[in-house]
């Protein structure tokens, strides 16, 4: 893993599949990344979700590799006909694919020789260059060509697959955070003010984030940045408005 100091390192996800649009499947997997990859510095800036159409695979696979240094995407990697992903990949970068020996011996530890039947033989074909993203849990491998990094659908798979592609990736400064709690606040009362503040630090991003508890509505101000002293700064004025409002509101 290399450290871009300063510099901000972006990425999309791209999730395939009929079972996420339909609803079927609820996916659990956007969230995990998009944490994950923070943590490392690497910023996620678009999710896209597409049906198990090769055309639309192609073009969105081509729009978001285009836009940003990473694109990572979830599912379509299984034995069965409507598995499309690795082969979608291929035809978006140009690039040969088959039956990778690599990922058969990788399965070998799985299966036996006669188990390795023609379906879960799709499981190894990887385009042509690409790197293998090892699969500790069910030993199909993943694949990472260019910038393109192809995971599991099912979960536990994916987290597999990412904390063993994370090393080779480029990473960017980390983001600053801080959540300031508005208490029950409504939004409304301080929505303008909000909105001058963060124009006057523009290195950090402010956002107002309403909740429901048993104790009615509550609101969270969180401010993101990458350098930590812009962010106590504008934090410093954000708290400062929250207590004069509160002040304000106070019962006499």
């Amino acid at each position: 893993m290399s450290e871009s100091v300063g510099e901000s390192v972006t990425a999309a996800i791209l999730v395939i599949g009929d079972e996420i649009l339909s609803g079927r499947t609820k996916d659990k997997n956007i969230g995990h990344i998009a944490e994950y990859l923070g943590a490392l510095g690497i910023d996620l800036r678009e999710v896209r979700v597409v049906p198990d159409v090769e055309d639309e695979i192609v073009a969105a696979v081509n729009a978001l590799r285009a836009r940003f240094d990473y694109l990572f995407t979830t599912g379509g990697i299984g034995p069965t006909h409507d598995d499309i992903t690795a082969d979608s990949v291929a035809k978006a970068l140009g690039r040969a694919i088959d039956i990778d020996p690599r990922a058969v011996a990788m399965m070998r530890e799985r299966y036996a020789e006669g188990e390795l039947n023609a379906a879960r033989l799709r499981m190894a074909r990887i385009p042509e260059g690409a790197e293998l993203i090892e699969n500790p849990i069910s030993k199909a491998p993943g694949f990472m060509v260019e910038n393109v990094i192809v995971m599991a659908g099912v979960p536990s798979i994916m987290q597999a697959m990412l904390d063993a592609v994370a090393p080779r990736l480029r990473t960017g400064a980390r983001m600053c955070v801080e959540t300031l709690d508005a208490g029950g606040l409504a939004e409304g009362s301080y929505a303008e003010a909000l909105a001058e503040l963060a124009g006057s630090h523009p290195g950090v991003s402010i956002g107002s984030y309403p909740s429901f508890t048993g104790g009615g509505f509550r609101n969270q101000i969180v401010l993101r940045g990458r350098e930590a002293a812009a962010v106590e700064g504008a934090a410093r004025d954000v708290r400062a408005l929250l207590s004069r409002l509160t002040s304000d509101n106070a019962p006499i």
